[in-house]
């Protein structure tokens, strides 16, 4: 409440900026040196050298730091504290992440501090086939129609392997539930999109028949758990699947193929080097972790190498968290992406910023510094690999939603006031 009042209480932020005497690394256009951004209205107005802004533009000097598009994370659970499983049932596609988003959460702040400008929030991997994500531009303290970004397609999780066959959930009384096994967990899936498949054919003859007034149409009954997966089969939804195995991947490959839906996204994707020029033959993206596996028996097999063979299978590959810490230091997983493998730097760059653009569909508007898209933009204090580079200054929609001098200042000053009031009450 306090931090609402206090920014309700701050004065209009400038809406232009003006960037100057940075590296600009626009990430889809090469690298600019001494270059400048111009950020006007909530947009990227230009880039390039030499810039000049209105006389109402703020100029920020950033001479010796680099800046770069914000960084997307494709594979979050902040700002839904509580409400991450519905774990009741095999499918809950009619449950919405969105309905749950809380912006008041401190991840928003902790990932604006890593240069996150964007985060896909997924359901839970308990179920093989999950609730719908939501897409959020990290804006804390905001209303939730200014959190939820409405330019990103709408996608749903689904989940293979030990979680939705609930291998790790038994000794914690949950109740036993279908599926037990990795068979089980396809055929629930056949069955759903069996289910849905031939719900589309009722709607599609009622369509029909209303389309050529024929009079005795009869209005089918709504299936909210069906009618998302409807637009899986329509091309309408993006698929954001949780995997490890090789196995599994191939799995849902083809079941994919056999009810002609694409997958959005392989999420972890821990063993996609065994089957790399698969998962890039079906067209699909892998979002994974960079170097963090064995922290259970289905992750054992995981290497930091797995990026770059994907990578130089050509998939599009993006980093993710999975974690509310781990998001503010994905530019350091991008930095591993280089020493493990040898992804050239500006590839690996693109695995936080334009790769997840593109397999959340919003790369039109962000992920990139071109002019006419979202001001999501970073400035660096040194290059966005090295481990010394920390996020200086985070737009996002133009917006200067995080300063990290004026973070530091308000922590030590609630430092301090936390031991006055410590030693008050003594």
């Amino acid at each position: 409440g306090a931090s609402v009042t206090a920014r309700a209480q701050q004065p209009a932020a400038p809406k232009e900026y003006l960037i100057q005497n940075a590296t600009v690394m626009t990430v889809t256009k090469g690298v600019i040196e001494n270059g400048s951004v111009l950020i006007r209205d909530g947009k990227i107005a230009q880039v390039g050298k030499n810039l000049k802004g209105s006389a109402n533009a703020t100029v920020i000097d950033a001479a010796g730091k680099f800046v770069t598009p914000g960084v997307i994370d494709c594979h979050s659970h902040i700002a839904v504290d509580g409400s991450v499983n519905e774990g009741s049932l095999s499918v809950t596609s009619m449950v919405r992440v969105a309905d749950v988003i809380d912006p008041t959460d401190s991840g928003i702040f902790i990932g604006l501090s890593g240069g996150v400008t964007a985060s896909n929030i997924l359901h839970g991997s308990a179920n093989a086939i999950g609730g719908q994500n939501a897409v959020i531009k990290m804006k804390p303290n905001r209303p939730v129609d200014e959190v939820i970004y409405k330019n990103a397609p709408p996608g749903i999780k689904f989940a293979l392997g030990e979680n939705p066959k609930r291998s790790n959930f038994g000794g914690g009384g949950a109740p036993a539930r279908y599926p037990r096994t990795r068979m089980g967990v396809e055929d629930v899936i056949r069955e759903a999109f069996t289910k849905a498949r031939d719900y589309k054919a009722v709607w599609d003859r009622y369509n029909a028949d209303v389309k050529v007034g024929k009079k005795t149409a009869v209005l089918p009954r709504r299936d909210l758990q069906l009618e998302p997966l409807v637009e899986v089969l329509e091309g309408k939804r993006l698929v954001h699947s949780h995997c490890y195995r090789a196995d599994e991947i191939l799995m849902l490959i083809r079941v994919a193929r056999d009810f002609k839906f694409r997958i959005a996204t392989f999420q972890h994707v821990l063993e996609g080097y065994k089957v790399a020029k698969e998962i890039a033959a079906a067209g699909a993206g892998a979002s994974t972790f960079q170097d963090y596996g064995g922290y259970k028996v289905e992750a054992f097999d995981a290497t930091p190498y797995n990026t770059a063979i994907m990578w130089k299978a050509g998939i599009n590959v993006s980093l993710n968290s999975d974690d509310g810490e781990r998001q503010r230091r994905l530019n350091t997983d991008a930095a591993r992406a280089v020493r493990y493998g040898g992804v050239p730097e500006d590839e690996a760059l693109k695995m936080i910023t334009i790769n997840p653009a593109k397999q959340l569909g919003i790369d039109r508007w962000t992920g990139s510094l071109e002019a006419g898209k979202d001001a999501d933009v970073v400035i660096w204090s040194a290059h966005p690999l090295s481990a010394y580079a920390v996020a200086e200054k985070v737009f996002v929609d133009g917006q200067l939603e995080f300063d990290r001098q004026t973070a530091v200042r308000d922590a030590d000053a609630r430092r301090a006031e936390s031991a006055r009031l410590v030693e008050q009450g003594k």
